[in-house]
């Protein structure tokens, strides 16, 4: 069978669904199959500067025979207005040749004849549509009901994701499998020699909560501003003694992210939070368990990978109530109302302060981890690939 997969957000994107894309496709390739594999992604134009993480693309595909890099000379803005905006009717298969399979890990399939997975990870553009840019909330809103009509197959990353899909888009249940992403072995406890490297190299203060993710309104990073600047020293003294407690945001500005350092020179936090921009894949294990606790009050997740690998590293982890984040940690995390500024000061001044809950979320949020693992989400993967296989190529409206 020969699969065509989307790896567009593999090749540009550091986090979110870049990385799942990295960590899934790569799983899938570790199984071994008899499957032919092409994975296309936007190149940019000839001549450009080459997408950010294509030697990873590359060494997938030089450890795999069976697997081959299709580029399109196109940025992915140009590509998404051809296909999808413009709905040029020129299938991708003009690029990989005919294809059996394809699968479409980034919310939208481009034009084919071949059977159809796409990979849903969230409806936050509908869920909170003032958390998103009104352009793109208005291309998914055209664009993903119509690719979800044409797919054979939906993944969902959770049961909250599956939930919304029924409840906003009116698709049946059963048209939809969950396939909860992993978190990769590399995120786990270290010792401090390995660690302390890192937090000179990043410049990181002694006693610091964490915060991953990229810079924009859904993850409530105003308000975690808000709840950080009520803590002061007397209220860590048993965590930090003397000395101060500070806030570390590591993620690339995303959208509308302005109000979030509007807030830090509001607040007079300057001193206090160190915000710096993405941090390397290698790195961040480590930055994981340099960090007191990890804190992630978002107001709206399809997963939530960064507090799943906070409690692989053995960190505790502060999170929110809602949408799937208590799906995802279980008993492993303490559990709190995003749009309680008081709640989250309050949880993050236990969770440093608490001793016994520290080691029980500690040592449930390892057994947790170990639960979700990208070589279990492959074998589904692969598993709906095989399904699939034995179907005859239909025609499709485009």
């Amino acid at each position: 069978m020969h699969v065509g997969i989307d790896f567009t957000a593999g090749a540009w994107q550091g986090a979110g669904i870049g990385r799942y894309t990295r960590e899934l496709i790569g799983a899938v390739m570790a199984l071994g199959t008899d499957h032919r594999f092409s994975l296309f992604y936007a190149a940019g134009f000839p001549g450009a500067a080459p997408p950010p993480y294509l030697d990873d693309l590359q060494r997938l595909c030089d450890a795999h025979p069976d697997a081959r890099a299709i580029p399109i000379p196109l940025p992915p803005r140009r590509l998404t207005q051809l296909w999808h905006r413009l709905r040029v009717p020129l299938p991708i298969e003009w690029f990989t040749g005919p294809l059996d399979l394809l699968h479409a890990p980034d919310f939208v399939p481009p034009p084919t004849r071949a059977r159809t997975i796409v990979t849903i990870h969230d409806l936050s553009y509908m869920v909170h549509p003032e958390c998103a840019v009104p352009g793109v909330a208005a291309y998914l809103r055209d664009a993903v009901p119509r690719g979800l009509a044409r797919a054979d197959t939906i993944f969902a990353d959770s049961q909250a994701t599956r939930h919304d899909l029924q409840r906003l888009l009116h698709i049946a249940p059963e048209r939809v499998t969950v396939v909860y992403p992993g978190v990769g072995s590399h995120f786990r406890p270290l010792p401090a020699d390995v660690c302390e490297p890192v937090r000179r190299k990043l410049q990181l203060p002694q006693h610091f909560i964490l915060f991953v993710g990229t810079l924009e309104p859904r993850k409530n990073l105003v308000r975690l501003l808000e709840a950080f600047a009520r803590i002061d020293r007397a209220d860590v003294r048993a965590c930090c003694g003397d000395d101060d407690l500070h806030l570390t945001v590591a993620g690339r500005r995303g959208w509308m992210y302005e109000p979030v350092f509007a807030a830090i020179e509001r607040l007079g936090l300057h001193r206090r939070v160190h915000v710096l921009d993405f941090v390397d894949d290698a790195d961040l294990p480590m930055v994981y368990n340099l960090a007191r606790a990890f804190v992630y009050p978002s107001i709206y997740e399809g997963f939530g990978i960064p507090p799943l690998e906070a409690l692989a590293c053995g960190t505790p982890v502060l999170t929110a109530n809602n949408s799937s984040l208590p799906e995802v940690v279980g008993d492993a995390a303490l559990l709190v109302p995003a749009d309680n500024t008081e709640a989250i000061t309050d949880g993050i001044i236990r969770l440093l302060n608490d001793a016994a809950l520290r080691t029980r979320l500690r040592d449930a949020g390892l057994d947790r981890a170990r639960c979700y693992r990208w070589e279990e989400s492959a074998r589904q993967v692969m598993a709906h690939y095989d399904s699939l296989s034995t179907g005859a190529l239909h025609d499709t409206t485009i």
